[in-house]
């Protein structure tokens, strides 16, 4: 009998564990719909509450952040950049450290926790990514002169960093600039979905 009752038990703390971990959005996979906003808020009320918070934290508008992530990773939690091979069949490591939501590398995500006390933040858990995302975008404007609202400008400085970016890199990458307008023109078409929501 005790056995059965400690078997039921552990059943309905797994269950208890499964579904908080659910509802937590920790690292929930894409919504269905990435390319409405309003299913993407219903899908993941949490997500926003996330985005709301870094908006209201370091002025980075959710719009912008959503056509960000939807770059970077599709809202895959755990994206990684591709491998490498040596000599085309060997594996050789991947591009670069970029991990989870935002697509941070390791240094930069070294650098946001140590700067903000987060030591316990991960890539793959969507609140900590959001955050993570406003407080690079903050400094993009505090160093670069880039408003929080030009996702154009936000976006090359987040790929390039901020040194690159007052360097210009960006502009000898035609790839990459327009890269950075298909994001622009995304933000732009959540933002005006978010405003009929």
């Amino acid at each position: 009998m005790k056995t059965r009752s400690r078997w039921r038990l552990s059943r309905y703390a797994l269950l208890c564990l499964v579904v908080l971990t659910a509802c937590s959005g920790a690292s929930q996979g894409p919504p269905r719909n990435l390319e409405n906003a309003c299913q993407i808020k219903r899908d993941r009320p949490q997500w926003f509450a996330a985005m709301s918070r870094a908006q209201a934290q370091w002025g980075s508008p959710v719009h912008v952040q959503m056509a960000t992530f939807y770059q970077e990773s599709t809202f895959e939690p755990k994206a990684r950049t591709p491998r490498k091979y040596f000599l085309g069949i060997f594996p050789a490591g991947r591009i670069s450290s970029a991990y989870g939501y935002a697509q941070a590398i390791d240094g930069t995500w070294s650098w946001y926790k140590s700067e903000t006390g987060k030591r316990r933040a991960k890539r793959d858990r969507f609140p900590d990514a959001s955050d993570f995302m406003g407080w690079y975008m903050a400094k993009s404007t505090r160093d670069n002169g880039i408003p929080p609202e030009d996702a154009y400008g936000q976006y090359l400085a987040y790929h390039e960093g901020h040194a690159g970016y007052r360097r210009g890199t960006y502009r000898q990458k035609t790839w990459l600039q327009n890269t950075a307008a298909k994001v622009q023109a995304r933000a732009s078409r959540y933002q005006q979905q978010l405003r009929g929501c």
